[in-house]
């Protein structure tokens, strides 16, 4: 019971330090619904008693700050510095990151042997973590704790790197609702959405890892980042929308 309550208010509660923001991972999870067969939408709302994807998009960044799930804290990025060639071949968490916790999460639900409150905690999981992984600071540097030790400007303000790719860049991008941002965005052809499910999380944050080596060369510290860096990473916002909520739905697809 105690359980049940404490996932009650964490789901009420927002937290600014997610990647995306709220806004992105709700975005993400409304793409995949989108893209999921009437079978699995059903049995999926079944598992999360009755909700969206969308309403528990954020949950896990809100739990990972509480003593149950405090585990998953490194849950959320992957670290390759600039030394390391690839994720593959980069110094792992010892706790786990986002792909490790991903395949665990992949793994536990299609087993089959989860209670119905840990399906749905894993299952929850796994819609923030698939978020997490396609955003370009969730596969930053280790020596700059993904851009939170990068200090830039933001139109003359005072912004750490992370931050800025969490939420400002992508309100700056875009003055949209998450389902604007899905009818906007979401528009790839079969033989297109085929080509981004491809592959596995092992395979796609190395995607991610070149996206982020391609963020730190344009973001120096200490620069004054405005209109020409907000157009020049627009698109490339819009397909990491649009991968991650293919893929998550892939993923789902494969579970359900």
């Amino acid at each position: 019971m105690k359980r049940l309550i404490l996932l009650s208010l964490l789901l009420t509660i927002t937290l600014s330090a997610s990647a995306w923001g709220p806004k992105g991972h709700d975005t993400v999870a409304y793409i995949a619904e989108q893209h999921l067969s009437k079978s699995a939408k059903k049995k999926i709302m079944e598992v999360l008693g009755g909700h969206s994807l969308v309403y528990v998009a954020n949950w896990m960044d809100d739990a990972s700050h509480s003593d149950e799930y405090a585990y998953t804290k490194t849950w959320h990025y992957v670290n390759v510095d600039a030394n390391e060639e690839s994720y593959a071949a980069s110094k792992k968490e010892a706790k786990g990151d986002v792909v490790t916790g991903i395949n665990k999460c992949v793994e536990a639900l299609k087993l089959g042997e989860l209670t119905p409150e840990e399906e749905r905690v894993h299952l929850m999981m796994l819609i923030h973590m698939v978020g997490d992984m396609h955003c370009p600071m969730h596969a930053g540097r280790k020596s700059d704790l993904g851009g939170n030790r990068t200090e830039v400007k933001f139109f003359g303000k005072q912004k750490k790197l992370h931050s800025v790719w969490d939420s400002e860049i992508v309100e700056s991008a875009h003055k949209w609702g998450y389902t604007e941002w899905q009818y906007q965005v979401d528009r790839a052809s079969k033989s297109e959405v085929k080509a981004i499910a491809q592959g596995t999380p092992n395979d796609w944050i190395e995607e991610t890892v070149e996206l982020a080596r391609n963020v730190y060369e344009n973001s120096p510290k200490n620069v004054n980042l405005s209109y020409d860096y907000v157009s020049l990473y627009a698109p490339v916002i819009e397909q990491q929308f649009l991968k991650g909520g293919i893929r998550l739905a892939k993923l789902l697809e494969e579970i359900y």
